[in-house]
């Protein structure tokens, strides 16, 4: 939804994208910039569960964690005035995909290469205690996999992309918004 229809009284930015693109960084921008308030729903849902993400797969699986996310996704989606960061593997399930598409508000999807998101996890401290491994593969083969997995996914609820390439958090905050 851009500013001109309903301004920013009615706005919701939700931010998707693989792992380390930068969503909950620069969902905190966003927020700052635009006076809203920014959750981040990974967050939110180590809250409600008492335990890291990395934890609940670990104890719990995958498919527990996918059920509690979208318990998640459908209560924050329920709030208005925010700027949302969402876990990369949020649009695995369709059930997902359809709340995203049926909601009133703009779906910003943040992408990098592979070989950058790897990068960035491997320089980033949380990536061993929240991030879980999701497959076998060494953590390039398992971005690229994952990646070539999820694009369409990401693509089908995404109103636009912005690439996160070299760009600074003010840069990309304020790409964003001059595209709503």
């Amino acid at each position: 939804m851009a500013f001109g229809e309903r301004g920013f009284l009615s706005l919701r930015i939700i931010l998707v994208g693989y792992r380390a693109t930068g969503k909950t960084t620069l969902a905190k921008t966003l927020g700052d910039e635009l006076s809203l308030e920014c959750l981040d729903a990974d967050v939110v849902l180590e809250d409600k569960e008492g335990f890291s993400i990395a934890k609940i797969f670990s104890e719990k699986g995958e498919s527990y964690f996918r059920e509690l996310e979208t318990a998640v996704l459908k209560e924050l989606l329920q709030k208005e005035k925010i700027v949302l960061a969402l876990g990369g593997g949020v649009v695995v399930r369709p059930e997902n995909r359809e709340l995203l598409k049926g909601q009133n508000g703009t779906v910003v999807w943040l992408t990098a290469t592979p070989k950058t998101i790897a990068q960035r996890l491997s320089q980033d401290a949380k990536t061993e205690a929240q991030r879980p491994s999701l497959t076998d593969k060494e953590p390039l083969d398992e971005v690229k996999t994952l990646l070539a997995q999820r694009e369409p996914w990401y693509r089908e609820v995404a109103d636009f992309s912005v690439s996160t390439e070299g760009k600074t958090v003010p840069m990309l905050a304020r790409e964003i918004i001059d595209r709503l």
